[in-house]
């Protein structure tokens, strides 16, 4: 019992690492935009920033998923997930707590799928907390911009 509790935390916590490296290297991306950002370059600009930060998200999600399932298939005790594809789809269907429960891990290793699971829910909400940062600063920028060019067209 004691393993899988143990394995899980350093795997959560590797996970938390690849997510601040990677959150912190696209928001240091994007700074240079916040400050060079401008009234003109509107709502594409801010799509585009949006989308870009969620494929990069994404992306980070995929690899703490393929972490995981690494992890799953280099267990010795983990014999029900007979492939990478399997472990693949089990660590995505836990790390997002969807949970169907059409393959499960053997009783002693299912700690560890519930850290994964408690992993998961935090990396999205620090994902969904970087995106509604990222828009609201480009939002926020448009907005100044554009009562700062107004006040300009009164004075």
């Amino acid at each position: 019992m004691v393993l899988p509790i143990l394995l899980g935390f350093v795997l959560g916590t590797l996970c938390m690492a690849m997510h601040a490296v990677g959150t912190a290297w696209w928001i240091q991306r994007q700074r240079r935009r916040f400050n060079s950002f401008h009234a003109s370059a509107g709502t594409s600009t801010l799509l585009r920033v949006v989308g870009l930060t969620l494929a990069v998200l994404t992306a980070l999600h995929v690899a703490q998923i393929l972490v995981w399932a690494i992890a799953y298939r280099w267990i010795p005790g983990v014999l029900a997930l007979v492939d990478l594809e399997e472990a693949l789809y089990f660590s995505l269907i836990t790390f997002t707590t969807v949970g169907y429960g059409d393959v499960v891990i053997e009783r002693n290793w299912r700690l560890m799928a519930g850290i994964e699971a408690l992993n998961g829910i935090l990396l999205m909400g620090w994902s969904t907390a970087v995106l509604l940062a990222i828009a609201q600063r480009f939002w926020r920028d448009a907005v100044d911009s554009s009562e700062n060019s107004d006040e300009g067209k009164k004075g």
